[in-house]
């Protein structure tokens, strides 16, 4: 058992990859152009606070032209059934043919950021952006995607090696396959009923309402996790805590709120020895900026206070699997 609690961030690097149900798609797309700066002031905030971050990354985003990305996708591609989930085939006709013309599906050079930045762990978040428990696809498919995956992360010197499922969609027949693609850790999801993540056909508003209310008010516990949890299965599961939701402008007078809820679980894990994970998407931080970047700084100055007291410890996740195994060597 590591002798202290601990603080895990991930956040899922997706761009235009993750659209899905988006009202406003011009709305969006300035959110997703606006990543070209959040990532070098996330960077720039985790330093400060000496914070160590999974940054889980869709395989496609490290090309840097549209040629260079056709000729690497896998044969073996899904068809879903609902044709918005599908980003190959006729999707690829909107894509520019650099990453200096097309902001919304490129970023090597933000993943050479990431990855020249100490504590900053780029991890996997599909190659292709794919749903696992969507009609039209099967545990191959995947297999292939993993692959590709990893073959792309290769010409970085990367291995991936932490996992964060799209849409927050496994079972445990796509958790074992990755073992065999190297992948030793993955974002699991809490533990609560209403935070099971089905598939979209099969979900409903009244697990989005719970969801949504529990962000303010506590109705699923602190969602912190034991070393003897994570340690029971491989890959290894550290479960999310909370997602950081952000700022709305109609929701401000409720932030106060949200703030308690997350420390209230970080002071729990710091004084339990247990883990609490926080994520999100960079690109949750493309509209209100200022307010949402002023949110996180507050979350990371009681992170500081946690760990000033109780020794609480900042980890990538895979730097968290690496405590696990070498107290088991």
């Amino acid at each position: 058992m590591i002798n202290n609690g601990k603080f895990i961030i991930s956040l899922d690097f997706e761009l235009a990859w993750g659209v899905l149900g988006v009202e406003d798609m011009n709305v969006y797309h300035e959110n997703i152009r606006a990543v070209q700066k959040v990532i070098p002031g996330l960077l720039k905030l985790f330093r400060s606070y000496h914070i160590h971050a999974t940054f889980a990354t869709v395989g496609f985003l490290l090309f840097k032209n549209k040629k260079e990305l056709l000729e690497n996708i896998p044969a073996l591609q899904p068809h879903y059934h609902r044709s918005p989930l599908t980003q190959y085939g006729a999707y690829m006709n909107g894509i520019a043919d650099t990453d200096k013309d097309d902001t919304l599906h490129f970023a090597p050079q933000l993943v050479e950021m990431i990855k020249a930045d100490p504590g900053q762990e780029i991890g996997s978040h599909t190659f292709s952006h794919y749903y696992c428990l969507e009609e039209g696809q099967v545990i191959e498919m995947f297999e292939a995607d993993l692959h590709a995956a990893q073959k792309a992360a290769t010409k970085y010197g990367i291995t991936l090696q932490s996992m964060v499922f799209p849409k927050n969609q496994y079972n445990e027949d796509y958790i074992k396959a990755c073992t065999s693609y190297g992948i030793k850790v993955y974002r699991g999801n809490p533990l609560t009923g209403f935070h099971r993540l089905r598939s979209m056909k099969d979900e409903n508003y009244t697990r989005k309402a719970l969801r949504f209310a529990d962000a303010y008010i506590n109705l699923s516990g602190h969602n912190c996790y034991t070393d003897e949890f994570i340690n029971q299965s491989y890959p290894y599961n550290i479960p999310a805590s909370r997602f950081l939701r952000p700022f709305k402008k109609s929701l401000q007078f409720l932030d106060w709120l949200k703030l308690q809820r997350i420390k209230s679980g970080m002071l729990h894990a710091a004084r339990n020895r247990k883990t609490y994970h926080l994520w999100w998407h960079p690109h949750n931080f493309g509209s209100h900026s200022k307010e949402n970047f002023n949110f996180l700084e507050k979350i990371l100055a009681y992170y500081r206070l946690l760990e000033l007291k109780y020794g609480f410890k900042s980890y990538s996740m895979i730097e968290l699997v690496n405590e696990f195994e070498k107290l088991k060597a």
